[in-house]
């Protein structure tokens, strides 16, 4: 890892995998970290709480899609990185609104990217030769998998969803703003994220809530769709191996080797909850399982190939699927104080039903 201290702007710095970038950048290395976040349902300053007090953390509250807003934050933190992780991106939502997710993930990556590349052509030297645009991007772009086979940095794009179509989208933007201007970009497409500060929508903390509150644990169809879990904090780690070391117009696909049906993902909650936290009446976790009716268009299977990034910058994840979400369920129990105000606030409403 570089021991030069560099400026980095975080879009999105509020959310979940934006957050435990920041909180890795000041904790674990000597950069100087800005965010850039709209604050949106999904971003919340108690995230960034660990390290706001440190003097290399700044923020600003922004729209990506305001572009005067945009370009005085890079007038006034001149980087010479920018993660952009910003993106509206639970599919459910999509499926209910996807404007939002249309003048988000593609005018306001457009945005970025205008900004970015006038902000690159004003620097010389050293600092023009390795500025990044590291853009972070996600597998669903790839479409779905059947029982066999693996993503591949060159699998083609078959996005099924509104919010994959749009993350599609901008990788596409960014990547012609590398082939038409030559603006330094990287990218990185991940498998599911889970871990520490995870907005209760989604899948793993809205199973140990709702569990914990004794309400039914919603499971799509019956269960058997599959995912590659990446636990967030290893995701983080990757992200910098990549702005600090990778070659620009690079892309590299980044996953937990952690391929599980929902099915066995919700049970391993339930199982660790048995455990740790048991129920009054001495019955498992297991008893609220329910299955819904399905989302339109849910993708069968994902699955990561990361050989790449672990061959030519030495990335693996640190974190089995077990440990993992056995450090997830232990923050939850332990931190109602962070969760408990975005319940209230409706966090784990069921979306996603329109056809």
């Amino acid at each position: 890892m570089s021991r030069q201290a560099l400026r980095i702007l975080v879009t999105g710095g509020a959310g979940f995998i934006g957050s435990a970038l920041v909180r890795h950048l000041i904790l674990h290395s000597p950069h100087h970290v800005h965010v850039l976040d709209k604050l949106t349902y999904a971003g919340t300053l108690t995230s960034l709480a660990p390290v706001s007090s440190d003097p290399r953390y700044g923020f600003t509250k922004a729209d990506i899609c305001d572009a005067e807003a945009v370009a005085g934050i890079f007038a006034a933190v001149d980087p010479d990185i920018v993660v952009h992780l910003a993106a509206e991106s639970h599919v459910d939502r999509s499926i209910d609104g996807p404007q939002a997710f249309i003048e988000t993930n593609l005018v306001g990556t457009y945005t970025m990217l205008q900004a970015a590349r006038h902000h690159w052509d004003r620097l010389s030297g050293e600092r023009r030769d390795t500025f990044r645009f590291h853009h972070v991007s996600t597998d669903e772009v790839f479409g779905a998998l059947g029982d066999e086979g693996l993503f591949t940095e060159t699998t083609p794009y078959d996005p099924r969803s509104p919010y994959s179509a749009s993350k599609a989208g901008s990788d596409h933007l960014v990547q012609a703003w590398w082939h038409t201007y030559g603006l330094p970009i990287t990218m990185t497409n991940c498998s599911n994220n889970y871990g520490p500060y995870h907005f209760p929508e989604k899948l793993i903390p809205l199973m140990i809530l709702k569990a914990l509150a004794g309400e039914a644990l919603p499971v799509y169809g019956q269960g058997t769709n599959v995912r590659d879990w990446l636990f967030v904090d290893d995701h983080a780690r990757a992200i910098r191996l990549v702005f600090e070391h990778a070659p620009a117009g690079q892309t590299y696909n980044v996953g937990g080797n952690a391929e599980r049906r929902n099915i066995d993902v919700v049970n391993g909650i339930c199982s660790l909850l048995d455990q740790v936290r048991p129920r009054a009446d001495g019955q498992s976790y297991a008893q609220q399982i329910s299955y819904v009716a399905d989302r339109p268009g849910h993708d069968f299977r994902y699955a990561i190939d990361a050989s790449k990034i672990r061959d030519q910058l030495g990335w693996t994840p640190q974190q089995t699927f077990e440990t993992g979400l056995k450090a997830t369920v232990d923050w939850y129990l332990a931190r109602e104080d962070w969760w408990r105000p975005l319940l209230d606030a409706g966090a784990s409403a069921r979306l996603g039903l329109k056809s």
